[in-house]
């Protein structure tokens, strides 16, 4: 079967074709970089992690663009609040990044530009854009992109021109022609520091957000490329306006195919500081391994809504650890084997990744592998089941390693855990017991109750 991919932009499922027979352009747009990362960066970086990942193990050559937004109102603002230079601040928080994502398995693109590097080429393309008509210069000095002048506008979001007005103020804001009207270039502000400023011929300023995309993309990956990806909440109006921005300038389709993956939900409700339920990676990889982390979010479709919860992660412990066991004490080669994709178990894995990069499908294989390994402790199915997992990024330590790093409880606290269970049984909370055993079991500890009382057992 061959690769097919969900395009918003068609809303159906295509066959990807790529413009270069075995050479594969992508950009996903990147991280902001004025804080951690934080959960939702995660559930995208690994969604295209994933993608990345697949085209390289389907035989193509991939130009991975992924970038860095290295100036902008929250960076600004956050650098004067800590009083050091803007760079200081991105260059913390890039380290940062990069050990986060590092530590999921998210692998490094083939680039990662900064915004601040680019900005002769976003001004290029404004000065191409002013001069087809489709930029003006407001009264205050920023240059805005002209919606209504370019034909199509909401094509990627569906969103019509009229349904766009509905949400117009009376009042035009910040000198725009027109309510729908973006930035293209923001005149400094006389209270920004002077490292928040580029000298231009529009007077000193710095690009808008959408621009920088449409420059750096085209910079890197040409005026045509095949893949462009980011979070669904980018759809509308980043990626809207990057398309008007690019197509207006260059006259021609710019990008092929475009993904974008689901939202992240904290115990089905929507991430928020204000409802308390904000995670950063940090946050979770002080509770959880990286490994687990990744396996967890592999369950779910890159597409589909996730759920993020401590019990969902407890139980996704578990599951890895069934697949390490199955790989425990069989004597595999040093490095994974070349993939028989003709192998019943390698085609349905593929079968699986070719429709849209179906982890769930292609993790379901891996079990049907894993089960099969702990019946014939056969080396050949053992071999299959590492090498197919490389492919997602999972099963590449050593087992007995990886199994005796999640057994760390000492016996005080699994005799804590107990009774915290013992005390909510009595008071009928059975799901907070179910949670307390799923913790231990994902630790390794498997309970055994009985009318004399709860004992234990290391796995």
């Amino acid at each position: 079967m061959t690769l097919r991919l969900y395009n918003t932009l068609t809303r159906s499922l295509e066959t990807f074709t790529p413009i270069d027979p075995g050479f594969v352009r992508m950009y996903v747009c990147g991280m902001t970089i004025y804080d951690l990362c934080h959960m939702g960066h995660a559930r995208m970086m690994m969604a295209f992690d994933v993608v990345y990942r697949w085209l390289r193990a389907s035989g193509y050559q991939v130009n991975y663009v992924r970038n860095i937004t290295d100036i902008d109102d929250k960076i600004i603002k956050r650098a004067v609040e800590r009083g050091i230079s803007i760079r200081a601040l991105t260059d913390e928080m890039v380290d940062a990044m990069r050990q986060d994502i590092g530590a999921i398995g998210v692998s490094a693109p083939t680039h990662e530009p900064r915004a601040t590097e680019y900005v002769p080429q976003m001004l290029s393309l404004i000065s191409t854009l002013e001069r087809k008509g489709l930029a003006y210069r407001a009264e205050g000095g920023d240059v805005n992109f002209a919606v209504r002048k370019f034909p199509g506008y909401g094509k990627l979001s569906g969103k019509s021109i009229d349904e766009l007005r509905a949400g117009e103020r009376v009042a035009v804001p910040g000198g725009k022609d027109d309510p729908l009207d973006f930035v293209l270039w923001k005149a400094t502000k006389p209270d920004e520091p002077r490292d928040a400023s580029f000298e231009a011929a529009y007077g000193p300023g710095r690009p808008g957000w959408h621009i920088e995309c449409s420059a750096m993309s085209c910079a890197l990956l040409g005026e045509r490329f095949d893949i462009h990806g980011g979070g669904m909440d980018l759809q509308f109006p980043h990626h809207e306006n990057e398309i008007a921005q690019s197509e207006g300038a260059l006259g021609h389709r710019h990008v092929n195919y475009w993904l974008h993956n689901g939202f992240l939900n904290i115990d089905n409700e929507k991430m928020s500081k204000s409802l308390g339920n904000f995670f950063t990676i940090r946050d979770v990889l002080q509770r959880f391994d990286g490994e687990t982390l990744r396996f967890f979010m592999l369950r779910t479709h890159y597409r589909s809504p996730f759920n993020f919860s401590d019990q969902l992660l407890d139980d996704a412990r578990i599951g890895l650890r069934r697949l390490y066991t199955a790989l425990d004490g069989i004597a595999l080669a040093p490095a994974c084997q070349a993939i028989d994709w003709a192998q019943p178990q390698a085609a349905a894995f593929k079968l699986a990744m070719d429709e849209d990069f179906n982890t769930p499908g292609a993790l379901a294989v891996l079990f049907e592998l894993a089960s099969e390994c702990n019946r014939s402790r056969s080396v050949d199915s053992a071999e299959l089941l590492r090498a197919l997992a490389a492919t997602l990024g999972l099963l590449q330590q050593a087992p007995r390693a990886f199994l005796q790093a999640g057994s760390v409880l000492d016996e005080t606290t699994i005799a804590g855990l107990i009774a915290d269970r013992a005390a909510a049984k009595l008071a009928k909370n059975f799901a907070e017991a179910d949670r307390i055993r799923h913790a231990l079991a994902a630790q390794g500890i498997e309970l055994k109750d009985s009318a004399l009382g709860t004992t234990w057992v290391r796995a």
